[in-house]
């Protein structure tokens, strides 16, 4: 079956249960970011990935004018409200894990689109296919973190739409949807890093409240958004050397253009470094500063 953006979707595979993808990775990517249906969106990532590594995809024809959506498919609910109208979360209790593992499925979802439209946006890019090779693998793992949320929250009797959500993130991927160099900058190497953070003691706290499920999932993203960040730092530092920037400034100018306030300690210092991410790119932006 072709549909109207290129993809060839065949027969489900009876192996997997996902569409076998065909045709080229832009169209790919481009399906998964404009999908309403969250759990289609997962399959489609799943199944794009595969074929991807199995040589099924091509990046595209680079006449091809395929443009991605302004804003990514997303289900009636829930609703978005701006960062600031956000209610208070519900911090205790079984409500309170609801909540925190909403807002979590949330970012994962964001980070599912944010990452397959990078893939698409960028695919004309002149980097090497390793390039894509890395960020197919981080859309894969997005799209099973949101899965893996998801059904947690159906298992503690909630579901993906049952509380507000703001769209933060998707803003900026927006402020960098016209340069390569400053969406590497923001989204792996400040939203994701992020997550290194505040990941650890988000798993202590489930753990501490008994909610062994939910701490192995988080336990699950931690490890992945490590390898993220890692993929980040890459090819962040090999944009910089092919242009003869230095990293460190040019990523304090990125940020300071295209990210709104600080980036706020405490910082994961261990976590970041082995992802390569060493603290002179970040604590000159948070107010903490290097010591001498």
């Amino acid at each position: 079956m072709s549909t109207d953006d290129g993809v060839v979707a065949a027969a489900v595979d009876p192996d997997v249960g996902l569409p076998v993808i065909s045709g080229s990775l832009l169209s790919a990517a481009r399906k998964i970011v404009a999908e309403c249906d969250t759990s289609a969106k997962v399959r489609l990532a799943k199944a794009t990935a595969k074929a991807w590594y199995a040589g099924r995809l091509s990046l595209g024809n680079l006449s091809d004018r395929t443009e991605m959506p302004d804003r990514p498919g997303r289900p009636d609910k829930p609703e978005l409200l701006p960062p600031r109208q956000m209610p208070k979360r519900t911090t205790g209790g079984v409500r309170g894990r609801v909540a925190l593992l909403h807002s979590l499925a949330h970012i994962e979802l964001s980070a599912v689109d944010m990452t397959w439209d990078l893939v698409g946006r960028f695919v004309r890019a002149p980097v090497p296919t390793a390039f894509f090779d890395d960020w197919v693998q981080v859309g894969l793992e997005e799209a099973k973190h949101f899965d893996l949320l998801d059904k947690r929250l159906h298992a503690l009797g909630a579901a993906y739409g049952d509380h507000p959500a703001h769209d933060g993130l998707w803003q900026a991927a927006q402020a960098t949807k016209d340069s390569l160099l400053a969406r590497v900058a923001i989204v792996p190497l400040v939203l994701e890093a992020r997550g290194l953070d505040v990941g650890p003691p988000m798993q202590a706290s489930l753990e501490a409240a008994g909610d062994t499920a939910s701490a192995a999932i988080l336990a699950i993203i931690y490890r992945d958004e490590k390898r993220h960040v890692a993929f980040g730092a890459k090819w962040f530092r090999f944009l910089c050397e092919r242009e003869k920037l230095q990293p460190e400034p040019t990523f304090h100018a990125l940020v300071r253009q295209h990210f709104r306030g600080p980036i706020k300690p405490p910082f994961n210092d261990k976590a970041r470094a082995e992802a390569g991410l060493t603290p002179g790119f970040y604590k000159p932006l948070s107010g903490v500063g290097l010591s001498k």
